[in-house]
């Protein structure tokens, strides 16, 4: 796919994927999600990415959906492309595909986040943000409620408490205030926000497995609704039983009793373990 709203970049098996709309600030819409499914679909696929940067072009991260089409911006029955007999939110169809993805996500916060423009981040694993930036979760003051699967993320990401008075208001806040919420892990200058995160994504290139970072990723997302820690426990134990076996796990110990940097063998597109993804098993007991 060629992207126009988006540019994708890979450097040092990091990708840096920047919204490319700033005329706009940014702005969300249909081939902005496209885009952006597309490029984690290749960025899964391809072993050479090790983690992800989302960031924005411009003063902006993303000021929320394009309202180019007026009062009807929000109402599919209206839209000449929407699927017959389908109603699904496009900010949510993208959110899926960050909570599917086999890399770790790092959302730079380069300026103003309003609407799809944060809730595209609460399936990422850590936010870092700019000291100018701004947030929003103004869906009740457009008359809408919010979307991306932010009714699932939001409260597990800062708690129900300060989801609801967010959602609740409405308002815009800054970046000092998201810190404080825990929405964000830290805020920078902005001429430093990148170089902080590609930092953090080359902690995770340059010394980890690939395999055991993925695995990480999904468990500890797919077990925040689990009822028991024994339902951890047993996915811990699937886990280190088939990596306590392979060549990671060797590579790990033998590099570090060695004193010298590992070189972890597994590629994710091809040498997941055989219970991996746990999560489609189907049985009935």
């Amino acid at each position: 796919m060629d992207y126009k709203t988006i540019l994708y970049d890979v450097a040092d098996g990091v990708l840096t994927m920047t919204l490319n709309r700033p005329e706009a600030l940014n702005a969300f819409n249909r081939d902005m999600m496209n885009e952006m499914i597309d490029a984690f679909d290749r960025a899964d696929a391809d072993d050479d990415v090790r983690a992800i940067i989302v960031t924005g072009a411009g003063r902006a991260f993303c000021a929320g959906a394009d309202l180019a089409s007026g009062g009807d911006t929000f109402n599919s029955d209206a839209r000449s492309d929407r699927e017959s007999g389908l109603n699904r939110d496009g900010g949510g169809l993208l959110t899926l595909r960050i909570y599917e993805c086999n890399k770790p996500v790092i959302a730079a916060v380069n300026g103003p986040a309003v609407g799809v423009g944060v809730t595209m981040t609460l399936p990422m694993d850590i936010r870092i943000a700019s000291d100018n930036a701004k947030f929003g979760f103004v869906f009740a003051r457009r008359g809408i409620v919010p979307e991306a699967c932010s009714s699932y993320f939001l409260p597990r990401v800062v708690g129900i408490n300060q989801a609801l008075e967010w959602c609740y208001t409405g308002r815009v806040f800054p970046a000092q205030e998201a810190l404080d919420g825990g929405l964000v892990r830290s805020l920078h200058g902005k001429d430093d926000l990148l170089d902080v995160a590609r930092g953090i994504a080359r902690e995770i290139a340059d010394n980890t497995s690939a395999i055991s970072v993925s695995l990480i990723r999904h468990m500890m997302w797919r077990t925040l609704g689990a009822d028991h820690p024994m339902e951890g426990h047993k996915l811990d134990s699937r886990g280190i039983y088939h990596l306590g076996k392979s060549a990671e796990a060797k590579e790990g110990v033998e590099s570090f009793l060695e004193k010298r940097p590992a070189r972890f063998p597994g590629k994710v597109s091809k040498d997941m373990p055989e219970f991996f993804p746990w999560w489609d098993e189907r049985e009935f007991s």
